[in-house]
């Protein structure tokens, strides 16, 4: 009888942890920065916002979007792990580093940082996705190409799963770029939706 007993309180521990797995493996976690936040245009119409939607409808997860315009890789390795320690999610997607890359600051930093930022998310259980970024030619040729090359180069190291460039089949349509020439209107929204949700679907299945 005793033994029995002790069974099913593993059985129930099991089962319990199964489920915390589940439902955190169905958390997902965005930080990025204002092309996350939806600059320039009402919070609803973001890429960010129509992911929720279609994440919480078709797949039943969640996505909590911590971005922030402005925000640096720096600023964001400062903040990950209170957002970890407070929402435990499971997948962790990393869209930072343009603002790296605008203000001209060190790509050492830049990879330093995304190092950090992936290190802090699987120490804590998370799975990471890496969003690419590009910055224009005009920053310079030979800091532009090393800029770009930076997110393919931490995606192999770490082995992790990479969204190539986020602006994919955007940024070459101004006529969906406000006028910054930065920041998409609502017309690229879903498009950029589509370039990133290829690559976390597969995460969202369970082992």
């Amino acid at each position: 009888m005793k033994t029995l007993k002790l069974a099913l309180v593993f059985l129930s521990i099991f089962f319990c942890a199964s489920l915390f797995a589940a439902d955190n493996n169905h958390k997902v976690l965005l930080l990025g920065d204002s092309l996350s936040a939806g600059f320039g245009i009402k919070p609803e119409q973001s890429w960010a916002r129509l992911m929720q939607q279609e994440l919480q409808v078709r797949h039943a997860a969640t996505l909590l979007n911590a971005s922030v315009s402005g925000e640096t890789s720096s600023g964001g390795r400062n903040r990950l792990p209170a957002l970890l320690r407070d929402y435990q999610p499971g997948i962790v997607v990393l869209e930072l580093g343009g603002n790296d890359g605008l203000r001209g600051q060190p790509l050492t930093l830049l990879e330093s940082n995304l190092q950090a930022m992936i290190d802090a998310a699987q120490g804590a259980g998370a799975r990471v996705l890496l969003v690419g970024m590009q910055i224009p030619g005009s920053y310079g040729a030979r800091y532009s190409k090393q800029f770009k090359e930076i997110f393919p180069k931490v995606a192999a190291k770490n082995k992790l799963p990479l969204v190539p460039f986020l602006l994919e089949a955007v940024a070459d349509h101004s006529e969906w770029m406000q006028a910054d020439g930065i920041h998409p209107k609502e017309e690229g929204q879903a498009r950029m939706k589509e370039n990133v949700l290829p690559f976390l679907l597969p995460m969202l299945k369970l082992k």
